[in-house]
């Protein structure tokens, strides 16, 4: 046993599971790719400023939950929360908003941080993969990046998650809403921290979980209510969308996501496999905050969806996923002539595509083919002093117990063509 364990909060991905996530991953970005979206990196760290000013300071991820450092040379750093704050200052910063059409399309993959008590389906360290589209305001944008997560659930064989959506308004708007939801909270019974909320940012009470408060909201004002003209008639296109592509949703009032930046569209996706960690992925739109962090006005729109909970996601659903065997055929030579052969088999049956392994460490047959058998391949390649001699290899099918000899200087191809 080591000495060390993962931190609090954290997990290792190990095989054989490490390979849903792969294909989860994979699954997520396809649609992504197809559709016009751009990979783009960012480090794991970035001034403290950046997510202060962008998901906003009264956030429980700003005040409660960001891992932060100093450097030698006196930087406040953080650990990244999320992802589109990183991603849009990456992409202000490599000017790709005047480096040709808008919108600029972006996806990106990685491991985020947030201090939060541990529990299944919320850890402190979790992975997303995410798009943006910078620089366009469109209602077309806002259902395409819909449509892509719905066809990325779907192409994994997720079936009971829903599709939650609301508007915010913007900046014309929603001051006026503000305005009567805090007077509507205000003679509330609340607590302190709940009372300071209500001043800073009183949209996020709404998203407050606790069923005391939940059940003192029934009667909060409605934001529809408080929509401009303009706010109404982008959410009705944005609507009229998603219904003419297939895509089923639910009007969900009290919907406002846990980030400052939102205006406008707003969506989550959820599953009612995961108890009280229901939420798989969200976004919404962010006209605002380019400006926010010192850029030009670019409004936009984007989404992150967690590959942790997509995992458990479709273990709670039951669903196996049609993964890549990792090993397809396994070679078991028998001496040191062989070892040098069949290892030159190996390499050129990885050059043509075929996965394969080879039995290191000089194991006798016996040990070798269990190695074989735990590997999972389809067929195994056994070679001795004899076989060489003739110009042969065993050839044995792992399914059906079936064994041949095949020309040494065709195994490769006999194989390549078994395997299709």
């Amino acid at each position: 046993m080591s000495t060390f364990q993962a931190p609090k909060g954290t997990y290792d991905l190990t095989p054989p599971r490490s390979a849903k996530f792969l294909a989860v991953r994979e699954a997520i970005s396809a649609p992504l790719r197809d559709s016009g979206y751009g990979y783009i990196e960012t480090p794991g760290f970035e001034n403290v400023e950046l997510f202060a000013r962008g998901v906003g300071e009264s956030t429980d991820i700003v005040t409660k939950e960001m891992y932060t450092l100093t450097t030698k040379g006196g930087d406040q750093l953080a650990l990244r929360p999320e992802g589109t704050a990183s991603v849009l200052r990456a992409a202000l910063e490599a000017n790709l908003h005047k480096a040709g059409n808008l919108p600029v399309k972006l996806w990106y993959s990685g491991s985020y941080y947030r201090y939060e008590r541990p529990q299944a389906g919320r850890y402190r360290h979790f992975s997303q993969v995410g798009a943006e589209a910078i620089g366009t305001e469109d209602p077309a944008l806002d259902a395409e990046l819909i449509i892509l997560a719905d066809q990325a659930y779907r192409s994994l064989g997720l079936r009971r998650f829903r599709v939650l959506l609301n508007s915010l308004g913007d900046k014309e708007c929603r001051p006026v809403y503000r305005e009567a939801l805090q007077s509507f909270l205000r003679d509330l019974d609340l607590d302190e921290e709940t009372r300071r909320r209500i001043e800073i940012n009183p949209l996020r009470v709404l998203d407050d979980k606790r069923a005391d408060v939940q059940k003192q909201l029934t009667d909060a004002p409605k934001l529809r209510d408080y929509l401009c003209d303009a706010c109404k008639a982008y959410h009705e296109e944005v609507r009229a969308l998603l219904t003419a592509a297939g895509v089923a949703f639910e009007d969900d009032e009290k919907l406002v996501r846990g980030l400052d930046y939102y205006t406008r569209t707003t969506f989550e996706f959820v599953h009612d496999g995961l108890g009280s960690q229901s939420a798989v992925g969200g976004g919404g739109r962010y006209d605002g905050l380019s400006e926010m962090i010192g850029g030009p006005e670019l409004p936009s729109v984007g989404w992150a969806l967690g590959v942790d909970r997509t995992v458990l996601a479709l273990e709670a659903e039951g669903v196996e996923l049609d993964l890549p065997a990792t090993t397809s055929v396994y070679a078991v030579p028998l001496g040191e002539e062989a070892r040098r052969v069949l290892f030159g088999v190996v390499t050129e049956l990885r050059r043509a595509g075929v996965a394969a392994d080879f039995a290191f460490g000089g194991r006798g047959l016996k040990g070798a083919m269990k190695s074989a058998n735990r590997s999972g391949a389809r067929y195994t390649l056994v070679a001795g002093e004899r076989d060489l001699a003739e110009g042969v290899v065993q050839l044995k099918d792992m399914e059906s117990g079936e064994q041949s000899a095949v020309p040494l200087a065709e195994a490769a191809a006999e194989l390549a063509k078994r395997l299709g």
